[in-house]
């Protein structure tokens, strides 16, 4: 009997028939299924955020190792190594958490639910009031700039009565209402991947069209510096071999440039390649993704239409030289370029987090992009803190005091931290060599949120914002937000600001501060009247419909001429080509040493293209670093409008220029009848020619 009783349990144990085995397989499957439905629904966050402590630790790794006076290249190698650990470390604790969670309440939709609150009674009047001043502020806005004889003191007061109008009325809502669920619905599998699709699109665009910016020469141009010498330059490199003192303006707090400098060295390309091929496509995707992240938290519904119509702007409104569209794709490899399209939408995604639920990953994310803005730019140590402060200001309204200090802490701390060092050690910070013409509010407000019909839409949204977003933290942000700004558009406030801080040379940037393409986009998540949920999404549709017709009729598109854009058939450097290939042929000329001497454009793609080859004049803006008056910069206007052909001086004043600044090679183009004639006169001789287009001749000093 024992041994049929055995016989008889064992099929409990295993169970080994064809139905069990295929009862289980389905099961494993759905598991699976399920997993990669999670990840790809996660997969903008953990690239986000992953890119945004990976950047931070190698701008901590750069400061520090000024202290060992480590080369770049092993800086580089030694993030590579510390990436790999965290990455292991956050992957072994995202399994132990996700094995450790339980799963969430959720609704027939599949999104966690929240729990079912009474709506907080509207001041009706104030709400109206509000309205009608915004369509005031927004409307004068965009007309005071088409030629209409409009004071600005309208759209001032009138944005000004609606952003304080706003405010109230969130607060009032926020204090007298119920507390419901503020965390956000998570994005689903499926508007996951079609961000994913949107930005990677994004990204491929960034290697068809260019941009040729002046500035590139030296943050470019430093890349290039740093990736041959494998050496951060303390002091000048344009204008001399690291041994100018360097531009007061541009302190070497940033990293990104040693970034793609150690970037390329390390793996043995050129810097502008690492730069345009590698980098700025990556860049795009990062950014696309951040502004999904902000539009999905911020909306209160239809955010993937809502992310449709922020990216449709960026793309259809730029020429503006600050327009946001040119700051996106064709200055996207300037670290201020990714500081607006980036750190700006993730910043207030961070504090929305940190306000709904004052964790302490939300408050180390914080800290990390702090960290990544001051790496990208100088202009963090500006905008950063009246982000915060606005931020802060309206979480104070509502008695989150300690949240708004402690967030304040986390984001101003290291970048203004690294700023007072840095001007410890190198000295005082000048206003000089950046762009020193100051704006007012009205300029302000044209620079960047335009005029016209776009400069409507852009004062709707910014106005309106705070009305159309998700109810309690994201509107009260938003509030906070258009308050801060609503003040700066008053007359004299700029001024005073410029007065007070000697920051007029950057206030033009304030409305940076907005994360205005997100806010663009709220405007199609207007809830329209209509008896049934298809008629509503059917206007929510043409609401965006309009919008993308009004882009694209009344500005101007990112691949236009109008916006110095090019647009070509295959990837390239964003750079003129024949000014590339004309750089190119002159470094692999058997020149003399010294300096080269050539057309102003050839001299400030040179320093692009390589440093061993100084120029002459990489930029004449730069001057203003070293004194116009000074006959160091005298020598170089003289010489580069002698090689432009622009001026013809006498072979007596230009020969004691051409010895002081130890000029080896001359390069002019052949339609400059006289410099080619005078050469031979000042001791050079013809040993070179290039065919046209874009034909030169170049002469070298005789021994």
């Amino acid at each position: 009997m024992a041994n049929v009783d055995s016989i008889a349990v064992a099929p409990a144990d295993s169970d080994p028939t064809p139905g069990a085995e295929q009862a289980t397989r389905p099961a494993d499957s759905r598991a699976l299924a399920s997993r990669v439905r999670a990840l790809v629904a996660d997969a903008p966050a953990l690239l986000t955020d992953g890119a945004v402590m990976a950047f931070a630790l190698f701008t901590v790794l750069y400061h520090a190792a000024f202290l060992g006076d480590l080369r770049p290249s092993v800086t580089f190698r030694i993030w590579l190594v510390a990436c790999v650990l965290l990455a292991v470390v956050a992957l072994v604790r995202r399994r132990r958490r996700s094995a450790a969670a339980t799963a969430p309440a959720t609704t027939a939709a599949g999104e966690p639910s929240e729990p079912a609150v009474e709506r907080p009674a509207v001041d009706r009047r104030l709400l109206i009031g509000v309205l009608v001043a915004a369509a005031v502020a927004a409307v004068s806005a965009g007309v005071a700039g088409t030629g209409v004889s409009l004071t600005w003191w309208i759209p001032a007061v009138a944005g000004l009565l609606a952003a304080v109008g706003g405010i109230l009325l969130l607060r009032r809502a926020w204090l007298d209402g119920p507390v419901p669920n503020p965390a956000a619905p998570a994005p689903t599998a499926a508007q996951s991947t079609y961000a994913l699709v949107i930005s990677v699109l994004v990204g491929i665009s960034s290697f068809f069209m260019a941009r040729n910016t002046p500035d590139d020469v030296y943050y470019v141009g430093k890349s290039v510096w740093i990736a041959e010498r494998d050496l951060v330059p303390l002091n000048d490199f344009l204008f001399s071999e690291n041994v100018l003192p360097a531009m007061g303006s541009q302190p070497p707090i940033p990293s990104i440039e040693v970034f793609d400098g150690a970037f390329a060295n390390v793996v043995g390309i050129h810097a502008s390649s690492a730069l345009w091929y590698v980098l700025l496509p990556i860049m795009a995707v990062l950014a696309a993704l951040a502004l999904w992240r902000l539009t999905h938290r911020w909306a209160p519904r239809r955010p993937v239409l809502a992310f449709t119509v922020a990216i449709a702007y960026l793309y259809l409104v730029a020429g503006g030289d600050a327009a946001l569209g040119t700051f996106h794709l064709p200055r996207l490899h300037e670290g201020k370029g990714m500081f607006v399209s980036a750190v700006i939408p993730l910043m207030w995604l961070y504090l929305t987090e940190w306000f709904d639920n004052r964790s302490r990953r939300s408050l180390v994310l914080i800290v990390a992009l702090s960290i990544t803005a001051i790496g990208l730019t100088n202009t963090a140590a500006i905008i950063l803190p009246m982000l915060v402060g606005a931020a802060g200001f309206a979480m104070l309204l509502v008695g989150r005091w300690k949240a708004a200090i402690v967030a304040a802490v986390a984001a101003l701390a290291y970048p203004i931290g690294s700023l007072v060092v840095s001007r410890l050690l190198l000295g005082g910070m000048a206003a000089e060599g950046a762009d020193d013409a100051f704006y007012n509010a009205a300029s302000t407000y044209r620079r960047t949120l335009l005029f016209g019909v776009v400069g409507v839409i852009s004062g709707l949204a910014l106005w309106c914002g705070p009305l159309l977003a998700r109810r309690r933290t994201p509107a009260l942000l938003i509030a906070g937000a258009t308050l801060a700004l609503s003040v700066m558009f008053v007359p004299g406030v700029l001024e005073l600001i410029s007065a007070l801080s000697g920051i007029s040379v950057v206030l033009w940037r304030v409305p940076w501060l907005l994360a205005l393409p997100t806010l663009i986009g709220l405007l199609c998540t207007v809830r329209v009247p209509a008896p049934t949920p298809a008629l509503r999404r059917a206007a929510a549709g043409g609401v965006a419909v309009l919008l993308v017709a009004a882009f694209a009729l009344f500005a101007t598109p990112m691949w236009s001429p109008k916006s110095w854009v090019e647009v070509h058939e295959r990837p390239t450097w964003k750079l003129p080509q024949q000014r590339q290939k004309i750089a190119f042929w002159i470094k692999e000329l058997d020149r003399p040493e010294g300096m080269l001497l050539a057309p102003k454009v050839i001299m400030r793609t040179t320093p692009i293209v390589t440093s061993e080859v100084r120029v002459v004049l990489p930029r004449d803006f730069y001057l203003v670093e070293y004194d116009l008056n000074s006959q160091f910069a005298k020598d170089r206007l003289l010489l580069a409008g002698f090689a432009d052909g622009v001026s013809a001086p006498a072979p007596a004043e230009l020969a004691p220029a051409l010895d002081r600044l130890d000029v080896g090679t001359i390069c002019v183009y052949k339609g400059n009848q006289y410099a080619r004639d005078t050469a031979p006169q000042l001791g050079y001789q013809e040993f070179a020619a290039r065919k046209a287009p874009g034909a030169m001749i170049c002469f070298r000093r005789v021994a």
